[in-house]
């Protein structure tokens, strides 16, 4: 925790630049409320797109989410950079290619997973691609050196515990199922969809690392901004030469679409700098708070009875939550 703020600061200090000049950095434990803020607005915008599938596909509405957030996240990075009173930063080739890999990873994640839907056993892929977490950790451990203390580390695997209680691939047998249907091919589509989902957590932090800034916030939001428009046209040109009366949908319900885009953004947003300030592996599983706040609008608006299974699924999961909070 806190090495970007490290990064960032010995960069300051390098250019001979009193530290923190230009705006305060947020302090250790920023990260927290920031990312409870992604995972409430993902939440948001999670609710908004289902009510565009049926209209666009899932392609359609995800391909919503970066071209209606690209104005928004531009618009950000306008009112960060008059905030701090900072130019765009520097970036290096570096800096692109941690991005690009970012962006392109959370697209092949999200066609994996939908590969999972076409599959008999959906919930077991589903279930797979719940080990996003811990291939978070070790792809942070591997590629940029993020290292867990041991808290953390327990904290990373009750939470997904946790998770695949919430979610299991069969309800009377949730375990036994998860390690005896590694060979299905729904399970290998889940393994692929969590391990990119994984690789672009740590590409989008890695790209953080890499802005010329002293302001974490400033190198989230240019880091955003670039990905969201690499993104529609990544996205946006496969469906444009495969499915364009998708596309013109899209173009079409723009009115609609607009607040899934301004929720995608804000939550995107809000990743990206817990990113910049901490590990991807402690700001994911702080992240697993969306189940808890999807779980609270099934209680309250649909008065959904919980099993013991979901019960003691929640409880994992807010062990871990706790535990990555006070002691990550």
């Amino acid at each position: 925790m806190g090495a970007a703020l490290q990064v960032h600061a010995a960069r300051n200090e390098h250019a001979g630049a009193p530290m923190f000049q230009c705006s305060p950095m947020p302090t250790e434990w920023a990260w927290i409320p920031i990312t409870v803020f992604a995972a409430f607005a993902q939440t948001l915008r999670n609710a908004t797109q289902r009510k565009l599938v049926g209209e666009l596909g899932t392609l359609g509405a995800t391909l919503v989410r970066f071209v209606y957030g690209a104005p928004f996240a531009a618009l950000w990075l306008a009112i960060v950079c008059a905030v701090t009173g900072l130019g765009l930063p520097g970036t290096t080739r570096t800096f692109f290619a941690w991005v690009t890999l970012g962006a392109a990873s959370q697209i092949v994640a999200t066609a994996a997973l939908l590969r999972t839907m076409q599959a008999r056993s959906f919930a077991l892929g589903v279930a797979y691609s719940k080990t996003e977490i811990l291939l978070v950790a070790l792809f942070g451990l591997v590629f940029l050196g993020d290292t867990l203390s041991v808290p953390a580390m327990l904290a990373v695997l009750l939470g997904t515990l946790g998770v695949l209680l919430l979610a299991p691939a069969d309800p009377e047998r949730p375990l036994r199922a998860l390690l005896t249907g590694w060979t299905s091919a729904a399970a290998r589509w889940g393994l692929v969809s969590g391990a990119c989902f994984a690789l672009a957590a740590v590409a989008f932090r890695g790209a953080t690392l890499q802005t010329d800034t002293a302001s974490p916030l400033l190198s989230a939001a240019t880091t955003l901004l670039v990905a969201q428009l690499l993104q529609s046209v990544m996205l946006g040109g496969y469906l444009a030469a495969r499915q364009p009366r998708t596309v013109r949908a899209v173009l079409v319900l723009w009115r609609p679409s607009l607040f899934a885009g301004f929720m995608g953004a804000a939550a995107s947003a809000g990743w990206f700098t817990a990113f910049a300030l901490s590990s991807a592996a402690h700001v994911r599983t702080l992240g697993l708070v969306e189940l808890l706040f999807s779980y609270a609008i099934s209680l309250k608006l649909f008065r959904e009875r919980f099993t013991r299974r979901e019960i003691a699924g929640m409880l994992l999961l807010v062990a871990g939550l706790v535990l990555v909070t006070l002691r990550g």
